[in-house]
């Protein structure tokens, strides 16, 4: 497992799993503007999109994710100095907060027609800096409820266990780890 450097500040880094060719920001919002993986991934799962959304439209909900994904895609990339990570992420566990290395999702908040279903998950190092673990089209209430998020919480995990078990507590200590390399 590697991490890039997004921004070119420091402040969003991606894993790039072993063995993979692109870092996880990168092949979520590949996936998220690929017509054809959208067209199959909203038909092995339309019941889920009529069951929480309301919609049967497989077109509407490929246009509603390239959307969403320009709008999410802009709001990470944001390079401005002002430009604030911490509004985006929340805790991906509303009850429970990590002590360090947290676990945090993005989303777009505000929807005209419906509620996002695009997740960005990460982990918090620091305030507003993010490492950006894996993403996914979550159409359930929760993660464990289906196999492609349930993934996405695993991968989270992963990437945590990893900077733990590599002495990374916070931005300093990921900064000397990437010095190191």
């Amino acid at each position: 497992m590697t991490f890039d450097e997004i921004t070119g500040d420091g402040r969003l880094w991606a894993v790039r799993y072993d063995g993979e060719g692109d870092n996880e920001l990168y092949s979520v919002f590949d996936k998220w503007n690929d017509v054809l993986w959208l067209r199959n991934f909203f038909t092995a799962n339309k019941n889920d999109l009529w069951l929480s959304y309301g919609m049967s439209g497989i077109n509407e909900a490929v246009v509603d994710t390239i959307e969403d994904s320009e709008m999410l895609e802009t709001a990470l990339l944001d390079l401005t100095p002002n430009a604030d990570l911490n509004a985006l992420f929340r805790p991906l566990n509303n009850y429970v907060q990590e002590s360090y290395l947290e676990k945090e999702k993005a989303k777009i908040r505000k929807r005209k027609k419906h509620a996002s279903w695009l997740r960005i998950y990460a982990i918090k190092l620091n305030n507003g800096i993010f490492i950006i673990t894996g993403g996914a089209i979550k159409l359930t209430a929760t993660m464990q409820e289906r196999a492609h998020t349930a993934i996405e919480l695993t991968k989270i995990e992963q990437v945590r266990r990893f900077l733990i078990d590599n002495g990374i507590a916070d931005e300093t200590s990921f900064e000397d780890y990437i010095k190191e390399l």
